[in-house]
């Protein structure tokens, strides 16, 4: 039955309801990760040994939320009872809430430190102010702040580093500063506290390692596009019963908890036993790694899927649904590689950027993991844009047209396969030269070993 058509209120509600839930999750995820790491204290063992657990488990409390949306959200909506699968998630939206304040009396919390946009810009202006200065040899002559200072209140102080040395310029006392100092006027534009120009610089490392993170976001974009498109022109049905082609990404989430049980309570005692006395098991660096390994697995499983599913298919058929004899269940390997890379790569990732970020900037620093995601749907959109634009040439079908059967989808996942190894190469690189946050009252002997490359 078509639909009628729609007011202009009904039209302006439709779209200020769906930027809503945009302005509340991104208000949401980048926050909720942080303040949740935020309730343990890093230098307890065994609050530490908990804090680095809650991100796998808040990460499979996400999907299990998935879960519930791909399987009664998605059977409401295949009834086409909408107005009921609205109220059932507000309904959960709003039990979120309760929960979430119920505990407001025991939450730890730490001051902000200032906007951060602010914060960065002071270093650069002040460091391009200087430009011109000699610097010192002895970082011991630049300009630092006491602890209780208000504006570092809550925060540890980060020590001095080498890396990005024009930074320093803008932690430089002047003579002009000196003056300023006396009377109490001295501007933060031209004259910033070390532990503010290391903030900057502990960015400037991590950016290196954030990019590597987008093309593993691309890949894991397909798995709700390509791999939908992929699942509907195969055999989709079972005995009577039809498979919606997107619900197979409930093996992807299942894959999600299979892992991280088997990485929490298997794979890291085993590491830690097998390295040295003390140390941990593998560090965030390292699981990335592996996270970008395993992709490149996916990628390549759905391309060989793709190879047979063409060898099976009809190529006379006008469209491409269900076209093929080859059965929806083979793409299940590659759902379940999608999801074990996420929890070394997804999980690793939340853990990194908020180990490795100043402590009144840890929701940058998650705010940076879902923005790597929100950049891989861009660049995906892109990709496949340029791969139309460039196959179809000659007026050639192209590598993803409408009907799967005349195309080549096995060559565009190949492709994803080589510039992920391509991308694991570069961060391979980069996570050899990262050097880690070094913080006062932690050795930097302890902080390497979290964070190292070392295989």
């Amino acid at each position: 039955m078509p639909c009628g058509s729609h007011s202009g209120l009904e039209i302006t509600l439709f779209y200020l309801s769906i930027y809503l839930v945009a302005l509340g999750n991104g208000g949401y995820q980048p926050n909720i990760a942080t303040f949740g790491a935020d309730q343990f204290d890093e230098d307890d063992p065994k609050e530490g040994h908990s804090k680095v657990a809650f991100f796998s488990y808040f990460y499979l409390a996400l999907n299990l939320g998935s879960l519930f949306s791909n399987t009664i959200l998605g059977y409401f909506e295949d009834e086409g009872m909408w107005a009921l699968g609205f109220w059932v998630s507000a309904g959960s939206a709003l039990a979120a809430l309760v929960l979430f304040l119920a505990g407001t009396t025991r939450y730890r919390h730490f001051k902000p430190s200032g906007n951060p946009l602010s914060r960065f810009s002071q270093v650069l202006v002040a460091a391009i102010r200087k430009c011109s200065v000699d610097m010192p040899p002895d970082a011991d002559d630049l300009y630092d702040i006491d602890g209780n200072d208000s504006s570092m209140n809550g925060n540890r102080k980060i020590l001095h580093t080498d890396e990005f040395k024009f930074l320093d310029r803008a932690a430089y006392i002047s003579t002009r500063d000196v003056e300023e100092q006396k009377k109490r006027t001295h501007s933060m534009w031209r004259l910033c506290p070390v532990t503010q120009v290391e903030e900057v610089k502990c960015v400037l490392r991590l950016l290196p390692i954030w990019l590597c993170t987008i093309i593993y976001s691309v890949v894991f974009t397909q798995m709700a596009s390509l791999f939908v498109e992929q699942g509907a022109a195969m055999k989709t049905t079972v005995s009577n019963f039809r498979i919606p082609p997107a619900s197979m990404s409930s093996f992807d989430i299942l894959s999600v908890a299979l892992f991280i049980f088997l990485y929490r309570r298997v794979l890291d005692p085993l590491v830690a036993r097998i390295k040295k006395k003390g140390s941990r098991g593998l560090t965030e660096l390292q699981r990335m790694g592996i996270g970008l390994v395993i992709a490149i697995m996916a990628m390549v499983s759905a391309g060989i899927v793709e190879c047979y599913r063409l060898k099976h298919a009809d190529k006379d058929c006008m469209h491409c649904e269900g076209s093929s004899s080859l059965s929806i269940f083979w793409q299940v390997p590659q759902y379940a590689f999608i999801g074990a890379s996420e929890v070394f790569m997804y999980v690793g990732q939340l853990e990194f950027f908020n180990a490795q970020t100043p402590d009144g900037l840890k929701s940058f620093g998650s705010a940076l993991c879902m923005t790597s995601i929100s950049l891989g749907n861009y660049v995906s959109s892109l990709l496949v844009t340029m791969v139309m634009k460039i196959s179809t040439e000659d007026h050639m079908p192209g590598w993803i047209p409408g009907n799967l059967n005349k195309g080549h989808l096995d060559w565009f996942y190949f492709l994803l396969a080589g510039l992920t190894t391509i991308d694991l190469i570069v961060y391979i690189a980069c996570a050899r030269w990262y050097k880690s946050i070094k913080l006062e009252g932690k050795t930097a002997e302890n902080i390497d070993d979290q964070v190292s490359f070392k295989l």
